[in-house]
């Protein structure tokens, strides 16, 4: 390891006093009082900040300077197992079908279209260009008008999720309207074509309200103002085309408003208030609208029906029953059939019916499931309201995703797509298991397992375990090219489904949230010791990885059991969580109560986060070597959580070396580009090596 002396940054003790209670932060100072600025133009960072990130950095870099010939090769052979060119399923709308394609060697894809009874290609965008002018480029979302003549789409040029929109003029290939500036990045057209909905990001960064505007250009006009500083907001136009659709709500709760399409400047009504503690969806049906809801207990959701002109939760009527343990996820409705996917288990099915069904609808109702142990469904929707066409994406840690066109009303499937390899790839020479680890309190934690077919499960392999566990987001058994590398090299690849995800249904998050958050800590030590305990591992030769909220898992565990892993990785950590849940001016305090709860206004909520927040729980004991990874621009997980915590653990632990990585050019989801981005998930895997290596010897 080199010789070089990690940062020292100055300690300047601040006590924080709380409902009665007092912490000291030392290095509270890396948060720059102007970080909104910061997000919107890194290049006006505080210097002193600016000057520790830069030698954070170095320090990274010389520290993993010896793996950099194990990087380089592993990014090889990432970047060799994606197609030079490629081309998404293309996806048809009237006279047109729509698609992204990828010239050879390119970062970003150009969106096209070609007639759909055959034709010369129409380039609607090309992002990489647009993003060669940029040090960071992300589209966000992309649409063409229902008349074919614009292309809608937003970009964000500095990663802090800040996107404006973008009108272009497809028959003269120019922008032809004043952009929309300071969005969230999602937007409806009206489908006359005539009116862009956009929702407005506001100085805290967060979603606060929906405005109306001509296409072209014009005033802009209020269409919804959000009283609730904690809550989000989303826009869609209903697959019917009939709905422009606003919801508004938290992690618990949500309300839905409506605006007629053909008459778009309506104002919005609620199709059904909002009741605390209730969810729902509405998706467009014909004459009516299928609800998706937890109402009346129905923890894992059932499906309701309602007239589309008596909304109200006094009109909904029973579709789909609740049934505990299949947990209904979400529908697509075409003009004859409606669909809905369920998850049982990990796993995911998918179930259609046709219009006019009566009885008992689930009997009813087509399925399309799969036969493996552990894989992942991923329903696209119907491609065309008037057309009984599902896409779905099937996927397994073995299989690369293949596209289906599944005909509901004749049975029959067009595979369209398989996923292509180009370095080559054999299913059989792999194998994938779904476990079942025991938990403290007599649950079983699903894990999915992926080895080399014939691995001997004596502990020898070295094993890298991921976890997220929050906001109910389940960790899917999908198909990632890069996770090769390391199962090539001999390593077991496991995927923890913990609780506060939504793996074993609803209740597998409540139980795994809030006051029972601590559940999805202990979920994630006990599958690394079952896991050691069954051969797949062995203690001391784990790496656990997670980012986000599942970087505040690895902190947790960190202080937990140190001494199972051989290496952590966290990237963009959300680990100074009990300072960032009592700071109302970052982006997602309030809207994050409901899932952590509020320190600033409940000594239980305080004590609680206080118990397991990972910067306030470092401890003067050994810990494994830790990298945690961060973006300046991040509105998410901002950038002093990874560096304060670092600090810390080099001012009050022993072990390491403890390791602060931050991208200078991004936000919360690295670099952009499908490249380079791989530079990142190349240096976890080297850092994972070299790590179980340093336990070893």
């Amino acid at each position: 390891m080199s010789a070089v002396q990690p940062p020292s940054p100055r300690r300047e003790p601040k006590t924080v006093t709380q409902l009665g209670r007092s912490r000291v932060d030392e290095y509270g100072w890396m948060k720059d009082e102007n970080w909104q600025q910061v997000l919107r133009d890194p290049s006006v960072l505080r210097e002193d900040v600016a000057a520790h990130l830069r030698a954070e950095n170095a320090y990274a870099d010389a520290v993993l300077k010896e793996i950099e010939p194990l990087r380089e090769t592993l990014l090889r052979e990432m970047i060799a197992r994606i197609p030079p060119a490629e081309e998404s399923v293309p996806v048809p709308d009237g006279p047109w079908a729509y698609y992204a394609r990828y010239f050879e060697g390119a970062q970003h894809p150009v969106h096209a279209r070609k007639p759909r009874t055959g034709g010369a290609e129409e380039l609607l965008l090309d992002v990489d260009a647009e993003a060669k002018a940029h040090p960071y480029y992300a589209l966000g979302g992309a649409a063409h008008t229902e008349d074919h003549r614009y292309y809608v789409y937003a970009e964000d040029v500095q990663g802090s999720e800040v996107y404006r929109i973008q009108v272009k003029d497809l028959a003269s290939g120019r922008l032809c309207a004043p952009p929309v500036e300071s969005t969230t990045g999602s937007f409806v057209v009206s489908p006359d074509s005539r009116w862009l909905f956009w929702i407005y990001r506001d100085d805290h960064g967060r979603p606060s309200r929906i405005y109306r505007r001509p296409l072209l250009g014009g005033e802009d006009v209020l269409v919804f103002d959000e009283p609730d500083a904690g809550f989000f907001l989303q826009l869609a136009l209903s697959t019917s085309r009939r709905w422009i659709v606003i919801e508004r709500g938290d992690h618990d709760t949500n309300e839905t408003l409506l605006i007629p399409a053909r008459a778009p400047d309506t104002p919005p009504r609620v199709a059904a208030p909002l009741v605390r503690g209730e969810k729902y969806s509405l998706a467009h049906w014909n004459d009516r609208f299928i609800v998706l809801t937890n109402t009346g207990g129905a923890v894992d959701f059932q499906l309701m029906w309602t007239p589309e002109d008596a909304t109200g939760r006094e009109h909904w009527q029973p579709f789909v029953p609740h049934m505990a343990g299949r947990y209904l996820l979400e529908l697509s409705a075409g003009r004859d059939f409606l669909v809905w996917a369920e998850r049982m288990d990990g796993n995911i099915v998918l179930r259609f019916v046709s219009r006019g069904v009566e009885g008992d609808v689930r009997a009813a109702s087509a399925v399309i499931a799969m036969d493996e142990p552990a894989y992942d469904l991923t329903m696209l929707g119907v491609l065309e309201y008037d057309a009984p066409v599902l896409r779905y994406v099937y996927e397994s840690p073995t299989t690369p995703a293949h596209w289906y066109d599944y005909d509901m009303a004749s049975g029959e499937r067009v595979l369209r797509k398989v996923r292509e390899v180009p370095s080559g790839h054999d299913p059989q020479a792999y194998e994938v298991r779904r476990l079942f680890a025991p938990a403290a309190d007599g649950e079983t934690v699903p894990v999915t397992v992926l080895m080399r077919r014939g691995t001997v499960l004596d502990g020898a392999a070295p094993l890298l375990l991921y976890g997220y566990g929050s906001y109910g987001i389940p960790m899917d058994a999908g198909f990632s090219t890069s996770v090769f590398s390391l199962v090539d090299r001999g390593w077991v690849y496991a995927i923890a489904h913990i609780r506060g995800g939504s793996e074993k249904g609803w209740k597998w998050f409540l139980d795994g949230r809030g006051t029972k958050k601590v559940n999805s800590f202990t979920d994630f030590i006990a599958s690394a010791g079952y896991l050691a305990e069954t051969g797949y591992g062995a203690a001391g030769r784990i790496v656990a990885h997670g980012g986000s909220a599942g970087g505040l898992l690895m902190g947790a565990v960190a202080n937990m059991a140190p001494d199972l892993f051989a290496g952590i990785v966290a990237q963009v950590p959300f680990v100074d969580m009990l300072n960032t849940m009592s700071d109302v001016t970052l982006p997602l305090t309030p809207p994050e109560w409901p899932e952590w709860g509020n320190p600033l206004e409940d000594e239980a909520a305080y004590d609680l986060i206080a118990s397991y927040s990972p910067y306030d729980n470092v401890a003067a004991r050994p810990y494994p070597p830790i990298l945690a990874m961060g973006g300046l621009s991040d509105p998410r997980v901002t950038y002093w959580e990874p560096a304060k915590w670092i600090a810390r653990l080099r001012a009050v632990a022993s072990g390491g070396p403890f390791l602060c990585r931050i991208n200078m050019e991004a936000g919360h989801g690295g670099s952009p580009g499908r490249f380079k981005r791989l530079e990142e998930v190349a240096l976890v895997q080297a850092f994972a090596v070299w790590a179980t290596a340093r336990r070893r010897n």
